[in-house]
């Protein structure tokens, strides 16, 4: 958590951790490896997309999105393989693209890799990355969309 309220390009993501009660669980002890969407991937939401996830009546909905983007362990990039399915706090798995020297979270490309936090390794990916189950939610499809 420290390491992403120092990182001004995460503001919106320490928000939304906030919002949805995350910010002790991410403070634990660890290991984690997250996925930390940028401001603009969250900017590329539709808006009424990114004000659903955070009012309050849908917290649950906003934990599933947030908890998808952390894994349990210290994953590093050079760790990662083509194809690899990496299992989530949410319970679904990402899966890891090796494509041109790039390396993608599902349809999110990771622009910066492998910084060490007390608890963890986050890398900072390019768009907000949805659970599967949110493909048929109305509300969120839009959203779903939009990161791919």
């Amino acid at each position: 958590m420290d390491l992403a309220v120092a990182t001004p390009d995460l503001s919106t993501l320490v928000t939304a951790l906030k919002a949805g009660g995350l910010v002790d669980t991410l403070s634990g002890a660890g290991p984690f490896t997250v996925f930390a969407p940028t401001n603009e991937a969250f900017a590329a939401l539709p808006k009424a997309v990114l004000d659903y996830l955070l009012d309050p009546a849908h917290k649950a909905q906003l934990v599933d999105v947030l908890t998808y983007h952390v894994a349990s362990g210290s994953v590093h990039a050079a760790d990662l393989k083509n194809h690899e399915k990496i299992p989530t706090v949410e319970g679904k798995d990402v899966e890891v693209t090796l494509k041109d020297s790039k390396v993608y979270i599902n349809n999110a490309q990771v622009t910066t890799a492998d910084i060490d936090a007390s608890n963890g390794v986050v890398h900072i990916v390019n768009a907000v990355l949805l659970p599967p189950k949110y493909a048929a939610t109305p509300a969120l499809r839009g959203a779903r969309i939009a990161a791919e």
